[in-house]
């Protein structure tokens, strides 16, 4: 792939511009069409993809502008998934999400022309003459899905009254997934990466018994729930389909949910989910060492984000070689990449940076990456 000789990449969401936020909020308020916000929506990442190529991205997205969110889009795109309003929305530190959930209506399972596959779809047209560029498709990974259906008692309650049968939840969640990126495939798409939180919550030890439903599972018990759920997804895939996975503490606003280095789920997670390459947070100390990579297999990549999203200012060059430096200590130079820590805007709020912010990290990237793999 393209990236693995580059060695730069992003994590793939970016700023919503202004008009596309407009034409979103007029839509929810019935001011518009959808046919409308569509056409505002296929603007914006006609020029987002424009400048992505101009920048020299060599993989390209279409910066997530047709969700709302990161993730309750994509589950809102299945059968047996409604679109629900709970009491609140997510926690963070110092700031509340808006409220929005995913909450099962039946028994679940994959819909043809899935949103996603849609939105993929006129991307892949948009490079269509560009030989050396890559379109990439992100989806929340599976295990994302089933933390989200015991969020609150509510979901709980619910989840288990169509479920009562937890591997059947189980089965049929992987099962969705998997004909998801089957779809995608079958519509062009080459690169899908799964975004997960869930490996970034249960690295804190103040936060993941939030998620062992009332004391049901240990965290190892997670863990192997996790990696069943996503590595049920990714089994008897076509061989030239790049999986990735980027593990993020939340992003929210420039906000963040949860803390902790890796090291609690490196020997699970590293080691055994069937993913081709791992995009990490390291841009702070809340991320931890570099430690946790020596369980990376011999072989697989891993892309540093070591510059941070989540605020404007730029980090020092010098000071990025030497970290990249450090994490050869557990990953040859070769298996190495560079991105950022997370995207600009994981939900249309986007982090509280500029669209010039947002440029003038992405060079950074592509510069650093340049003279360290040159």
């Amino acid at each position: 792939m393209t990236k693995d000789v580059l060695h730069y990449d992003t994590v793939g969401s970016f700023l919503r511009p202004e008009k596309l936020k407009q034409a979103r909020q007029d839509f929810l308020e019935n001011k518009i069409s959808r046919e409308k916000l569509k056409f505002v929506e296929d603007e914006a990442i006609v020029d987002l993809v424009e400048k992505e190529k101009q920048l020299g991205l060599k993989v390209v997205t279409d910066g997530e502008f047709r969700r709302s969110y990161w993730h309750l889009d994509t589950f809102w795109g299945f059968g047996g998934i409604e679109h629900t309003i709970p009491e609140h929305g997510y926690f963070f530190h110092g700031e509340e999400t808006r409220a929005d959930s995913a909450t099962v209506s039946g028994k679940i399972h994959y819909v043809e022309n899935h949103p996603d596959v849609q939105a993929f779809s006129y991307l892949k047209e948009l490079i269509k003459d560009d030989d050396d560029v890559t379109a990439r498709q992100s989806i929340p990974a599976p295990a994302q899905l089933y933390v989200e259906l015991f969020r609150d008692e509510r979901n709980k309650k619910i989840t288990n009254e169509f479920y009562p049968d937890h591997q059947e939840l189980v089965a049929d969640i992987s099962k969705a997934y998997r004909e998801l990126i089957l779809d995608l495939y079958n519509h062009g798409c080459r690169d899908i990466k799964l975004d997960d939180c869930t490996w970034g919550v249960i690295v804190d030890d103040d936060f993941w018994n939030v998620f062992s439903e009332d004391g049901k599972y240990t965290r190892d018990g997670l863990q192997d729930l996790y990696l069943e759920l996503n590595n049920g997804a990714l089994v008897d895939l076509p061989e030239d389909l790049r999986i990735t996975t980027h593990i993020c503490r939340g992003n929210y606003h420039s906000t963040w949910a949860s803390k902790g280095g890796y090291e609690p789920v490196a020997a699970h997670v590293f080691a055994k989910e069937n993913v081709d390459a791992f995009y990490l947070e390291f841009d702070d100390e809340r991320s931890g060492g570099f430690e946790p990579l020596r369980f990376v297999p011999k072989g697989k990549e891993v892309v540093l984000g070591i510059i941070t999203s989540k605020k404007p200012e730029l980090e020092d060059k010098e000071e990025l070689k030497q970290r990249i430096k450090e994490a050869t200590k557990y990953v040859d130079l070769e298996n190495l990449a560079l991105s950022t820590q997370c995207g600009f805007a994981s939900t249309e709020e986007g982090n509280k940076l500029t669209e010039e912010d947002q440029e003038a990290k992405i060079k950074l990237v592509i510069e650093t990456a340049k003279e360290v793999w040159s």
